[in-house]
């Protein structure tokens, strides 16, 4: 994704909603209402989105909402709750390591197919793996991070679907790239 989706001010409101929400749901408080108002028409489009929670630099959990149908901020919302309590990878967030978790969000573009692996850029694109009932979804930045090839990241999000490293090269395998737009939190502020 080229351009920012949002503007700054967008990025900075849906930070705070989403640590707010974030916050509370740990806590097991009931979410406060987001005032209309305040949910600009760039919160309002529909996209797909995923929260991505760091305890010291460290993955503490990372879940995606994939509905293309929904507004932004709904999507980021309901993220969040299920990167804190439902990341299967990790136990539940606990209250006391709230001012520990920094937030970082990607904003999808829909999902294309990818006819052939060649096409697959790794310093460009997300990737989905699907192949019978198994899936998976690496974000783009997660090649970046690890310093993957385009091989490897097939290889990876292969390995994180359940499927064999290289299912990906199988012709019943289905493959969809993305792009998205990441941001996050300039400092860790309290819940």
């Amino acid at each position: 994704m080229d351009e920012p989706p949002i503007s700054r001010d967008e990025q900075e409101k849906l930070l705070r909603w989403v640590r707010l929400t974030i916050g509370a749901a740990v806590r097991g408080e009931r979410q406060g209402k987001i005032p209309e108002t305040e949910v600009t028409e760039g919160l309002r489009v529909p996209r797909g989105v995923f929260v991505t929670l760091k305890k010291h630099g460290e993955l503490r959990g990372c879940i995606g909402k994939m509905d293309f149908e929904r507004p932004l901020w709904t999507n980021a919302v309901d993220a969040a709750v299920a990167s804190a309590l439902e990341d299967s990878r990790f136990p539940p967030v606990a209250p006391q390591e709230l001012d520990e978790i920094a937030i970082e969000i990607s904003i999808l573009n829909p999902p294309e197919e990818l006819p052939e692996p060649a096409g697959f850029d790794v310093r460009r694109h997300g990737i989905i793996v699907q192949k019978g009932w198994r899936q998976a979804l690496l974000l783009p930045k997660v090649a970046q991070e690890q310093d993957w090839d385009a091989t490897k990241t097939l290889e990876m999000v292969c390995q994180k679907a359940g499927l064999p490293a290289d299912a990906w090269r199988d012709p019943a395998a289905r493959l969809q790239v993305f792009t998205a737009f990441d941001f996050s939190e300039k400092s860790e502020e309290n819940f």
